[in-house]
Formats: structure tokens, C-alpha cells, sequence
């Protein structure tokens, strides 16, 4: 699957076009509104792929791309919340524990605080594609924090499997933009089209992952469908 995931927006009739667009709103990205687009995009590639469609969507209808995109940000900021308030409480709560002069047993708590935080990021971020899948299912913010549909698809081996392969193409993406972006101007456009190109390459998978466990037909609306068996 890496290489149609690398291959899904090059063999687009717009593929130049697409990505330059993309990398634009990347690097204005602190503005939200084009934040938005760029996960409205990606919305539309889990729609697609989700069905069995390989024909990469291109930027259009706007509106309703800011709309779509502008839950998939929620549902994200959401998932990333939650590590953040979380660790927070747990280093908060050994500073005043220790009284802000920890000994062995202080660096110890925060150690573990620490390595709980961490846990809870690889946890939100191994949750947050597939609750994306499931609100471009079912077109609904509750969707994406429905751990009852949630939870079968994220205890396969299918979903694991597919997540690493899209997290690996978002490391590496990150790494070559961030070499690019050493590149004054020129190379900071280039970098953020790099990373724009492997987030859609990523969302691929995550569709086609998604498609695995609920067959659906290109032509027929996203309904859902019995998950595989969780891996046990």
C-alpha cells in the first residue's frame, strides 16, 4: 500500500496544482481558516478512499470544505487536548506534592509523569485518524468520539498496521520538510508542500485501511458496516 499512497496524488490530473494549493495553506495555517481547508481536503481524501475511490479530490466548493474541515479540527484539538490537561494535572500535582523541591522520590513522579503523558499523545494521535474516519462516515462531530463504533476498529491488527504504515509516511514527510525548510523562502514553500503531499499520502492508508474494515461501494453512500473481528 506505501507505493499507490505515494503514487494517489502524484497520478492526479491536478496533482501540481493540489499540492502548491495545499502547501500554501500549510504555511498560513495559523490563520485557522486555512487549516480548516487543508482538513477539509482530507475529509474529502477519507471520503473517497473510504469507498474504493482512487482518484485524488481537488480544491473546490469551498464552503462547505471550511465546514467539513473545521469539525475535523475540532475533533483532533479535541483528541490533543486531553494529554495536555492531563499532564498538566500530573506535573502540577507532584510540584505541589513536593513543594516545588523534589527529591529522588519528586524526580521519580515526574519521570512517570512524564511517560504517562507521553502515552496518552501516541494514544490520541493512534485514536484520532480513525475517529476522523468515522465523522467523514457519518458526517457528525459525535461520531468522532464514538468509542462504542471506535473501539472494534482500533483493537485490529488491520487498523494497528495501517496506522504505523501512516504515521511512518508523516515522520518521514516531517523530516524532509524540515530539512527543506532550512532553505530560506524557496525552501520553507517546498517544505510545506512536503508535508502536505505525506499528510494525504498518510490519509490514504487511513481510508484504505478504513475500507478494509468497512467494505462499502464507490457508488453507494457511507453506511456502516460490520468492523473485523478484534485482534486478540
Amino acid at each position: 500500500m506505501l507505493s499507490e499512497a505515494i503514487e494517489y496524488l502524484k497520478n492526479s490530473d491536478d496533482a501540481w496544482k493540489t499540492s502548491i494549493i495545499g502547501g500554501v495553506l500549510l504555511l498560513f495555517s495559523f490563520l485557522l481558516i486555512p487549516i480548516f481547508l487543508v482538513w477539509g481536503y482530507i475529509v474529502r481524501v477519507l471520503d473517497r478512499t473510504s469507498r474504493g475511490d482512487d482518484e485524488a479530490p481537488v480544491f473546490e466548493e469551498w464552503g462547505e470544505l471550511t465546514v467539513d474541515g473545521a469539525k475535523a479540527f475540532a475533533i483532533i484539538l479535541a483528541y490533543s487536548l486531553v494529554p495536555v490537561v492531563v499532564g498538566g494535572i500530573l506535573f502540577g500535582g507532584v510540584w505541589l506534592a513536593t513543594g516545588g523541591t523534589p527529591g529522588s522520590i519528586g524526580a521519580a513522579g515526574f519521570v512517570l509523569a512524564g511517560l504517562l503523558t507521553v502515552a496518552l499523545f501516541v494514544a490520541a494521535a493512534y485514536v484520532s485518524p480513525a475517529a476522523l474516519a468515522n465523522f467523514t462516515a457519518e458526517r457528525r462531530i459525535g461520531a468522532g468520539f464514538d468509542l462504542e463504533s471506535l473501539r472494534p476498529v482500533l483493537s485490529t491488527g488491520t487498523y494497528a498496521t495501517g496506522w504505523l504504515l501512516a504515521a511512518g509516511i508523516v515522520i518521514v514527510g516531517s523530516f524532509v520538510s524540515g530539512i527543506l525548510n532550512a532553505v530560506p523562502f524557496v525552501g520553507t514553500a517546498l517544505g510545506a508542500i512536503v508535508a502536505f503531499y505525506a499528510l494525504v499520502a498518510a490519509y490514504y492508508v487511513i481510508g484504505r485501511t478504513w475500507r478494509d474494515l468497512h467494505p462499502v461501494s464507490v457508488d453507494e453512500p457511507n453506511e456502516e458496516s460490520p468492523t473485523e473481528r478484534p485482534a486478540v
